[in-house]
């Protein structure tokens, strides 16, 4: 008797579902936002690549990181055809040339010119440096590697960019909104929640943590330091503040950064997170980089506005 309006009241149930899925991955969003991600991850990986070349021989031509020495760090022969890059292909000569022509391929990309091209290729060529130099590898790479992913599924171009400007689209006719905008906006969002929540737990699982002294332990070593901050050992207290603070703000990313309530408060809170990282331990890179991927979760209409109104 009661079969039919069970059976209903689960497929309402699953249409809710699948609508609400539907709108998150595939509902169109316009370009402004990636445009503006891609003109700073396009930024810092041209500088990125651009040091490689103050010391050429030591991590590209093998005398500091050897194709023997990447060779240990791949278990499988599967991992190490994974791990590819181009300059094995290539002989000594050849290779300053191709860093050139790939520092030119980076710059075209962050200026938007041919960009659903050379997007596609400034992710290979951030993947294969990574690759290359995997003893100098660490979270800058790795983040400069997923954005340019993304972005080189999206139409980050149709933006604030040379191609924008040689179509001669003077206003904003809805043209740069697509479904791929969207996909890729999600999965950097859905990422960057994922490496936040993996580095709060972590971090749980040290007692440091725990007793609110892990940020001293950072600041205090000697092989990071940048900034003085050993005027902070008069100030134990603040100090366990910042870290509870830090700690409780990765772990609990994951969760508010979606409702727009907390949204504001947690990237807020990213600014003085990876700043004070970034400059206090001399990660600047790394600290700007993961800014830039919050941006992600700017309301795309923000940046849409800020363009309407030039």
């Amino acid at each position: 008797m009661n079969s039919a309006p069970a059976a209903t009241s689960t497929e309402a149930w699953l249409s809710l579902w699948a609508t609400a899925w539907n709108k998150f991955w595939f509902t169109p969003m316009p370009a402004h936002c990636l445009a503006i991600i891609r003109i700073l991850t396009g930024t810092i990986a041209f500088y990125t690549l651009l040091v490689w070349s103050f010391d050429f021989d030591a991590f590209i031509n093998g005398r500091l990181i050897s194709a023997e020495y990447r060779a240990l760090l791949y278990r499988t022969p599967l991992e190490s055809a994974m791990a590819w890059t181009h300059f094995d292909w290539i002989g000594p000569s050849l290779r300053m040339p191709a860093h050139i022509l790939g520092l030119v391929m980076v710059a075209l990309f962050t200026v938007g010119f041919y960009t659903r091209f050379t997007a596609i290729l400034t992710a290979l060529l951030i993947i294969s440096y990574s690759n290359h130099a995997m003893g100098a590898l660490f979270g800058l790479d790795q983040m400069l590697a997923m954005l340019t992913l993304y972005l080189a599924i999206s139409r980050c171009g149709d933006e604030f960019s040379i191609d924008r400007w040689m179509s001669k689209r003077n206003v904003d006719d809805g043209s740069s909104t697509s479904v791929m905008n969207s996909i890729a906006t999600r999965l950097i969002q859905v990422h960057l929640c994922i490496v936040y929540l993996f580095a709060g737990l972590g971090k749980c699982q040290g007692d440091k943590w725990w007793d609110g002294e892990a940020i001293w332990g950072a600041v205090a070593n000697h092989e990071y330091q940048t900034v003085d901050m050993l005027w902070l050992s008069e100030h134990m207290g603040l100090v366990a503040v910042i870290t509870m603070v830090a700690l409780f703000w990765e772990v609990s990313y994951v969760a508010l950064v979606w409702s727009r309530l907390t949204r504001p408060i947690v990237l807020l809170l990213a600014i003085p997170m990876h700043l004070g990282i970034g400059i206090c331990l001399g990660m600047l890179e790394f600290g700007l980089i993961m800014l830039v991927a919050n941006i992600a979760f700017v309301p795309a209409t923000f940046f849409q506005r800020v363009s309407d109104d030039r």
